[in-house]
């Protein structure tokens, strides 16, 4: 594609670092987006090295991070609206769905639902990159009211979430999205989110879900999640978060990147 780069208005790419060299002065015809924090060293130096490079963050929390010359905008995640089926009526159990990792914290998960009184499930990979995580924070807090179903496919997630009474999201880390949580709410179920990242972007308080601070605020947002209303939770995803709306904006930002 390097060879007819002058073949296309755009070129959007999904990553962080080899194709801005690759682009060369057709740069400012792109489009990137980065799918990961890019507040560590490695990305402050991409970015100085390649200021023309436009940049579209996946949440404001994110766009934060990445120096002004880059910022083309903020185009928040979005999926196919059928992907996930809405369960009006939820069974008994919380979930959690990520990596088992000290950054997304599936031990705080089960140590809210313990305290809540409530069975929870846990569906994610062991992270490659912190494989001891498991066994020594995760694996002993497990019993008959945590149980951990190893890796999710799309069906078994859909599952899950939407037979969670609420998604347990107690992440440790300044997430730069949380795509779980929009698959949560196409359920139906409410997030119960920790403040970090772009959390407060997603979740509306009261609404979809409650964000919260500790523990014990995130026992007590148990208690009060049978106030929330499933449909509206659903509802909110369609206006918010499917991918139709997704693509709407990044077509505006590949016209405001060509009238530029």
């Amino acid at each position: 594609m390097r060879q007819r780069l002058d073949q296309f208005d755009i070129v959007h790419c999904h990553g962080e670092f080899a194709h801005a060299a690759l682009l060369g002065p057709r740069r400012r015809q792109s489009l990137t987006t980065v799918h990961w924090r890019v507040d560590e060293l490695d990305r402050a130096l991409f970015f100085a090295g390649f200021p023309d490079l436009p940049v579209a963050a996946i949440s404001a929390a994110q766009e934060a991070g990445i120096p002004a010359s880059n910022r083309a905008g903020v185009v928040h995640h979005g999926i196919a609206k059928d992907r996930y089926t809405f369960r009006p009526e939820p069974g008994a159990h919380v979930a959690f769905v990520g990596r088992m990792t000290d950054q997304k914290r599936p031990d705080t998960a089960i140590r809210v639902a313990r305290a809540a009184g409530l069975p929870i499930r846990l569906g994610g990979t062991i992270d490659v990159g912190n494989p001891d995580y498991f066994e020594r924070s995760v694996h002993p807090l497990l019993g008959p009211d945590a149980t951990y179903l190893g890796p999710v496919d799309d069906r078994a997630k859909g599952e899950l979430l939407g037979g969670a009474r609420a998604l347990l999201f107690p992440i440790d880390w300044p997430e730069p999205f949380g795509l779980v949580m929009i698959e949560a709410m196409a359920c139906g179920t409410p997030v119960i989110a920790w403040n970090r990242g772009s959390v407060p972007e997603i979740v509306e308080e009261g609404v979809t879900g409650f964000i919260v601070a500790s523990e014990a605020e995130a026992v007590t947002a148990l208690d009060r999640i049978g106030q929330l209303d499933r449909a509206v939770v659903r509802r909110r995803f369609e206006e918010r978060f499917t991918a139709e709306r997704m693509a709407r904006d990044y077509i505006a930002l590949y016209r405001r990147l060509l009238a530029a």
